[in-house]
C-alpha cells in the first residue's frame, strides 16, 4: 500500500520544528519579562532589549520567545539567526491578585506569520478558575496555526490560588499531560526538583517535546546547569531560559553553557568555563 503524501501544513509544521530544534533538541531564549513580571526584573544593561538580544543571538541560541513589541523592535538582530518564536497571550502583575490566573489575548496567529515566525506561543495555567477561558484561547490559536502549518508551544503552567505547591511532580505531570492531549506541538513547564522526578513529567507528555521552563534566577549559575542537565538526562528535549540568562553577568557565557549541555552532552563542570 503506497503512503498518502503529506499535506502542505504537516511539511510546514516538520521544517519549522526542524529550525527550532536542529537536532531534536532546542535552548530557547524568553523575554517576555516585562509584561509578565514588570521592569523590576532588568538590569540596567537588559531594560534595552536591543542590547540583550545581540548578546544572545550572537551566542549562538537556537530561539527567541519574546511578545510582538520587541520582536518587531529587534527583528534586525534575530532575522535569519535565530528562529523566532511569537507568544500571544500575556498578562501583568499590575491586575488585582484574583485576576492573576488569566491570561489574555496579546497577538495573533497571523502577526506570528507576517513578521517570520517558526511558531506560537501560548499559556495555559490548568487548574485555574479561568482555565475554561484560557483553553479557548488555546484552541482558537492551535486552530489558525494548523492552516499555516504553524507548531504551537504550549506554557503549560498549573497554577491556583488554593495549589500549595506548583513543582510537585503530580502537578506538573498532569499538566503536561493535559498540554499533550490539548494538541500541544511542544510543551514548556516547570522543574520538578530532580532527574527522577521530571522523567515522570516527559512520560506523562506522551511523545510531545518537552521544555524546562528557566524559572527565578538561581544564587548560583553552577546550580542552574545542573538542572538543565539533570532535566535533559530526564529526556527532555531542551530549556526556555530567561532571568538565569539575562540577570546573569555574562549572558553570552550562560548560552554557550546551556548550549554544550543540550546539544553536546555535556555536564555542568565541563561547561563552568564559559561563565567565568
Amino acid at each position: 500500500m503506497s503512503h498518502a503524501r503529506p499535506t502542505s501544513n504537516y511539511v510546514g509544521k516538520y521544517v519549522r520544528l526542524g529550525r527550532i530544534m536542529p537536532d531534536g533538541r532546542s535552548v530557547i531564549f524568553a523575554f517576555d519579562h516585562g509584561v509578565e513580571h514588570g521592569p523590576k526584573d532588568f538590569t540596567e544593561e537588559s531594560i534595552d532589549p536591543r542590547n540583550i538580544l545581540s548578546k544572545v543571538v550572537k551566542s549562538g541560541v537556537d530561539a527567541i520567545l519574546v511578545l510582538h513589541g520587541i520582536a518587531k523592535a529587534t527583528y534586525d538582530i534575530w532575522g535569519n539567526k535565530a528562529a523566532l518564536i511569537l507568544k500571544v497571550t500575556g498578562k501583568t502583575m499590575l491586575r488585582p491578585e484574583e485576576g492573576r490566573y488569566l491570561q489574555s489575548v496579546f497577538g495573533s496567529v497571523e502577526d506570528a506569520v507576517a513578521m517570520g515566525a517558526e511558531a506560537v506561543a501560548a499559556t495555559v495555567y490548568w487548574g485555574s478558575q479561568y482555565e475554561d477561558v484560557m483553553l479557548r484561547n488555546w484552541f482558537a490559536v492551535r486552530e489558525a496555526a494548523e492552516k499555516y502549518g504553524m507548531p504551537c508551544l504550549q506554557l503549560a503552567y498549573p497554577r491556583n490560588p488554593q495549589m500549595k505547591n506548583i513543582y510537585d511532580v503530580e502537578i506538573v505531570r498532569y499538566g503536561a499531560r493535559a498540554a499533550s492531549e490539548s494538541g500541544a506541538d511542544m510543551i514548556k513547564t516547570y522543574y520538578t526538583g530532580s532527574r527522577e522526578t521530571f522523567a515522570e513529567v516527559v512520560k506523562a507528555a506522551a511523545g510531545v517535546p518537552v521544555l524546562m521552563s528557566g524559572g527565578p534566577k538561581t544564587q548560583d549559575i553552577k546550580e542552574f546547569l545542573v538542572q538543565v542537565k539533570n532535566v535533559m538526562d530526564a529526556g527532555a528535549s531542551g530549556v526556555v531560559v530567561g532571568r538565569n540568562v539575562f540577570q546573569h553577568k555574562n549572558p553570552e557565557g550562560v548560552i554557550k553553557a546551556i548550549k554544550e549541555i543540550v546539544h553536546e552532552g555535556k555536564g555542568p563542570d565541563e561547561v563552568l568555563q564559559y561563565v567565568k
